[in-house]
């Protein structure tokens, strides 16, 4: 009596490496999907943190313009060119010069020393008007700002900061007997900025308007 030998139950050569290819797409579709995942997330991630960045930034220039002192006709309170804008701000212990600046797609905040006399703070203004931007005392606050504008609020209307007469008047030259009398016109009740961001993980614009805080005596 011959015995039927039975088929094998194992599996085959061809289906093992076709199973083999079926777990090697699978797991390239599942690792593409895992790495979109993990890039999104670090994108968001980054853009998190660059919005915090500027937040922070822009609560320091507010609390700058808030800060702004007018010192008569010594040296201007508010003044913009176009690409600095320079301010006095009162501190604790005296006044000091401030100035915001655009270069190189970076915006720069220096600040000068905090003076008590007059000829002291003249010095500092005519100091912020030949800084290079290698200064120790410039720090860079935001990268990716391909440009800014700067608008006053007077006479319930905003208008082009460089177009403020007075507001931009040179300061008197140190050493004279009698300093020149600085044209000027009352400081703006708010400052508009207008900034246009191209690169860093920003983009777009963005306003800010900043109420003025009340002159102390």
């Amino acid at each position: 009596m011959h015995c039927q030998k039975r088929p094998s139950s194992g599996f085959t050569l061809v289906e093992v490496l076709v199973a083999l290819v079926l777990m090697a797409v699978l797991s390239g579709m599942a690792w593409q999907g895992l790495d979109g995942i993990s890039r999104a997330r670090n994108a968001s991630q980054a853009r998190v943190e660059q919005s915090l960045r500027l937040n922070t930034v822009l609560a320091q220039w507010e609390q700058d313009l808030q800060s702004v002192f007018d010192t008569g006709a010594l040296v201007p309170a508010l003044a913009f060119d176009g690409a600095t804008l320079r301010l006095v701000r009162r501190q604790a212990d005296g006044l000091q010069i401030v100035a915001w600046s655009l270069r190189e797609q970076r915006w720069l905040r220096w600040t000068g020393p905090i003076v008590t006399r007059p000829a002291a703070l003249q010095e500092s203004w005519l100091v912020s008007q030949q800084l290079l931007g290698n200064e120790a005392a410039q720090l860079p606050m935001q990268d990716g700002l391909a440009g800014w504008q700067v608008y006053f609020y007077r006479g319930n209307a905003w208008s082009n900061a460089q177009s403020s007469a007075g507001v931009a008047a040179p300061a008197p030259t140190l050493g004279a007997s009698a300093p020149p009398v600085v044209a000027r016109t009352p400081l703006p009740t708010g400052v508009r900025i207008v900034l246009a961001f191209e690169g860093g993980g920003l983009s777009g614009s963005l306003t800010r308007d900043v109420l003025l805080g009340p002159q102390m005596p």
